[in-house]
C-alpha cells in the first residue's frame, strides 16, 4: 500500500544542508526520512524536527554500505509503499583548504574515497530505491552536486570557480552530474524528473565558516528541485533556479 502522504528521504540529514532540506520539506507537509551514519545523532536530529510539528524519522543510512542501503530499500518499501523525493545530499570533501592544492600530488587514496562517496554511493542508492520511485505518482530525485563539478567553469579563466582546483572532489561532482545526465535520460518517458544542484558556498562542516550563505539558504535550491511541477526541467544542473554550465 503507497502512503497518502509524501515522503522524501534525505542522506546526510543529521546536521548541515540535509538537515535544513529535511525541515524545508518536512513543513511543506512531507514524512522525512534522515539518512544518518550514526543513528543516535539523527535520532537527536528528528526529534528536533518533530518538536516543531515535522514527521521526521531517522534512518541509519551509511550511504557507502551496501547493507545499510538494502535496510533503507526494504523499510522504504515495507512502511510507505513508494518514495516521492530522494536527495542525494551526503557527500565528502578530503583536500585541505580552497587554493593551494596540487593536483599531480592528489592522493589516490583521496581519490577514492571522493568517488566512493560522491558518486558509486549515490549511483547504488539511487538504483536500490528506483522501484520506489517509480512507484510514486511523480518522483523526484535531487543529486547534490557543486559549482565546482562545472568542467565549463573549471576551465573558464575568470570564472567564479576557476582558481579553486581541488581535483578529488571536483571531479567527482562532475561524474555525479554525468549520473544526473544519463539517469534523466533513462527516465525521460516517465514522471520522474533528475537534476543536479548547486546550493551554493553555504557555512556547513564542508563550506566551512568563511562561506557567504546560511544553511537556510543553501537547501532553497535541493527542495525547489525536490518540488518541481509535472512541467519542471529534468536533466539539469541548478542553483536558485538558474541553469549552471555543465
Amino acid at each position: 500500500m503507497v502512503s497518502e502522504k509524501k515522503v522524501a528521504l534525505v542522506t546526510g540529514a543529521n546536521k548541515g544542508l540535509g538537515f535544513e532540506t529535511a525541515r524545508q520539506l518536512g513543513k511543506l507537509g512531507y514524512t522525512v526520512l534522515l539518512g544518518s551514519r550514526d543513528a543516535l545523532k539523527g535520532e537527536v536530529a528528528a526529534r528536533q524536527l518533530r518538536g516543531e510539528g515535522i514527521d521526521a524519522r531517522v534512518v541509519k543510512l551509511d550511504v557507502t554500505r551496501q547493507s545499510d542501503i538494502d535496510a533503507v530499500a526494504r523499510l522504504v518499501e515495507r512502511e510507505f509503499g513508494a518514495l516521492d523525493v530522494l536527495v542525494n545530499n551526503a557527500g565528502v570533501m578530503l583536500e585541505k583548504g580552497w587554493t593551494q592544492n596540487t593536483t599531480s600530488e592528489t592522493r589516490l587514496d583521496n581519490l577514492r574515497a571522493s568517488f566512493e562517496a560522491n558518486v558509486f554511493a549515490v549511483v547504488m542508492l539511487t538504483n536500490a530505491l528506483l522501484p520506489s520511485l517509480k512507484k510514486a505518482a511523480a518522483a523526484r530525485v535531487v543529486n547534490v552536486s557543486s559549482m565546482l563539478g562545472s568542467v565549463s567553469l573549471q576551465a573558464t579563466p575568470g570564472s567564479p570557480s576557476y582558481g579553486t582546483k581541488l581535483f578529488a572532489y571536483n571531479a567527482s561532482k562532475a561524474a555525479l552530474n554525468m549520473f544526473t545526465i544519463h539517469l534523466a535520460h533513462e527516465l525521460r518517458r516517465t514522471k520522474i524528473k533528475v537534476n543536479s544542484a548547486h546550493p551554493g558556498w553555504v557555512k556547513t562542516d564542508l563550506g566551512g565558516s568563511a562561506a557567504p550563505m546560511d544553511a537556510v539558504e543553501g537547501a532553497k535550491t535541493e527542495v525547489q528541485l525536490a518540488t518541481l511541477p509535472e512541467d519542471g526541467p529534468t536533466g539539469g544542473f541548478f542553483h536558485a533556479g538558474q541553469a549552471i554550465a555543465w
